[in-house]
């Protein structure tokens, strides 16, 4: 028994698609969806018109990015479930059902992976180093390996997306949702969906090293509340190397017979910062075990009463 499609709301934010959206939004609706948002970020182009003419809903977000898009359609939506899906046509929509079924089977967010099935030319060799490397580092950063964390076609439940605290404006809002699961302790799963290039005529709004720096910005910012160990300890250790650098200088000069003594300072003020800073990492790490420990036991003496 699959999930009824009137209890799914198809959730795509466009700016500037003309080419595709139609196309996105009548392929949605020969399946059978007809709740089928697009929430517009301003387009200057027939974007509203062609979405509206292909039978979508549309609503213009307050603000602008990604971001804001995203959380002002969460409030709007009423449906249990929500599909996830850019407007740009790399995302195949008969596919919905490979994100659709894990719902079904208790999975709060399931994220579409586009590495195993890309289409040639899908990734430049530029995107997919930098998405490998935002991968890797979300790893380290939360101890999971979700593989695709930015990718643009997803589903959830209603639910688990209103318990996350989503602050972020651009693209970040998808690693921003991936730390929230995790921190949230939400079941995640990952299937591979086909990743296609984009048409001739549609442009993307990403650029890759300034957005990029952006999303990796955000993961360390927002891993001070899940791996304060890794948060602090990347600032000492940064702290500690420039005072050990530092340190071998004076020392080489010091047996050259050469005296710094303000160096010498800055240097051990240095060594000082940085392991100050991994002893609040330590602590920040013990108080978050502890806050896990009790976040538990409470979900345990709830489920037993």
């Amino acid at each position: 028994m699959s999930i009824p499609k009137d209890e799914v709301c198809i959730l795509i934010p466009s700016l500037n698609e003309e080419h595709t959206i139609g196309d996105v939004v009548q392929s949605f609706r020969a399946q059978g969806f007809s709740h089928i948002m697009v929430v517009d970020g301003h387009s200057t182009d027939r974007t509203v018109e062609l979405a509206q003419q292909a039978g979508a809903k549309v609503v213009v977000q307050p603000g602008k990015g990604k971001g804001d898009a995203l959380r002002y359609a969460f409030e709007h939506i009423t449906q249990r479930y929500i599909v996830l899906i850019d407007g740009d046509g790399t995302y195949d929509p008969a596919e919905v059902n490979r994100l659709l079924d894990p719902l079904e089977r208790g999975y709060d967010h399931v994220i579409g992976e586009r590495f195993t099935l890309a289409q040639k030319g899908a990734f430049t060799r530029l995107n997919r180093i930098g998405n490998l490397l935002l991968n890797r580092l979300f790893a380290a950063m939360y101890g999971e390996d979700l593989v695709d964390i930015l990718s643009g076609y997803r589903a959830f439940t209603t639910s688990s997306i209103l318990e996350l605290r989503l602050g972020e404006y651009g693209f970040g809002i998808e690693a921003e949702m991936a730390v929230e699961c995790v921190k949230k302790g939400q079941k995640m799963v990952v299937v591979p969906i086909t990743y296609r290039p984009r048409p001739a005529k549609s442009h993307t709004k990403l650029n890759p090293l300034r957005d990029g720096s952006r999303i990796a910005m955000t993961m360390y910012r927002l891993a001070i509340g899940h791996n304060p160990m890794f948060y602090f300890g990347l600032m000492g250790f940064v702290l500690m190397l420039v005072g050990f650098g530092l340190g071998i200088y004076v020392v080489y000069d010091w047996v050259r017979g050469i005296e710094h003594v303000p160096l010498t300072i800055l240097t051990v003020m240095f060594i000082l910062a940085g392991v100050q800073v991994l002893i609040f990492g330590l602590l920040g790490n013990l108080m978050v075990v502890l806050h896990r420990e009790l976040i538990s036991e409470f979900k345990r003496q709830r489920r037993g009463s």
